[in-house]
């Protein structure tokens, strides 16, 4: 399973959000606060049920009920906030969520998040895919300080649309011209050995400046997405296409 395919398990695995005796106008409110995640947003009438109640499932599977005030309430200014103790029961179950509009700034307050996380746990593995080598050039210096913390390790994947002249000192570049390098933005931090830590962000630019993908917490993706990356860019086995650095 390659890059994009990662996006499409994800992309397969949307969930229904039901809004049982909904009032006016609650319905279409619902679907602007999720406009940009893979969530199927119904309405339903039920008699003897409560209005504004929502149920949230996968399939016949139900997985969580909240209150639409609730759900609504945690609208914040930044998405995704990584920080999962904040999350409502709704977002929660939301641990592999695909988002399909996140322009440049989200993807890279996206991003901070785990590098954040990266630089707290300083331990564990740190892998970040930026697409092409000069957008990596004007974040070497973060990176470098980043490859300073502790024990951690970071790994920089990127397609060599320019001369290298940077050669980072801490991080370890792996250069290729596979499309998925080119087309892709990532990065994926293992924890360090804490399950809790693990996450990831993958998201493919199907438009200039539009990003389609999604971000996670569950340890298995996460884990599956830095192993690929270490079989497929990150050793002697891997593509000729790729030249490393650091």
């Amino acid at each position: 399973m390659g890059l994009f395919e990662f996006i499409a398990a994800v992309e397969d695995e949307k969930k229904t959000l039901t809004v049982f005796n909904p009032e006016a106008g609650v319905t279409a409110t619902l679907r602007e606060h999720f406009a940009d995640r893979n969530l199927d947003i119904r309405e339903a009438e039920h008699a003897a049920g409560p209005r504004n109640y929502a149920v949230l499932s996968h399939g016949d599977d139900f997985l969580t009920a909240i209150d639409v005030s609730d759900v609504l309430a945690t609208n914040r200014g930044v998405e995704p906030d990584f920080t999962r103790e904040t999350y409502d029961p709704v977002l929660d179950e939301l641990d592999e969520t695909l988002f399909t509009s996140y322009d440049t700034e989200r993807m890279v307050a996206a991003s901070k998040e785990i590098e954040d996380r990266a630089w707290r746990g300083a331990s564990g593995e740190l892998h970040a895919g930026f697409q092409t080598y000069s957008r990596f050039a004007s974040q070497a210096d973060v990176y470098d300080h980043l490859a300073e913390r502790g024990g951690l390790d970071v790994y920089v994947y990127a397609h060599p649309d320019e001369e290298a002249i940077h050669r980072p000192t801490g991080p370890t570049l792996h250069l290729s011209t596979a499309t998925e390098v080119h087309d892709t933005w990532f990065v994926a931090y293992d924890g360090g050995g804490v399950e809790e830590t693990k996450c990831a962000l993958l998201a493919e630019e199907r438009q200039p400046g539009s990003f389609y993908g999604f971000w996670t917490y569950d340890s298995d993706t996460v884990d599956s997405v830095v192993e690929y990356l270490r079989r497929t860019y990150a050793t002697p086995e891997a593509d000729g296409t790729r030249a490393d650095g650091g």
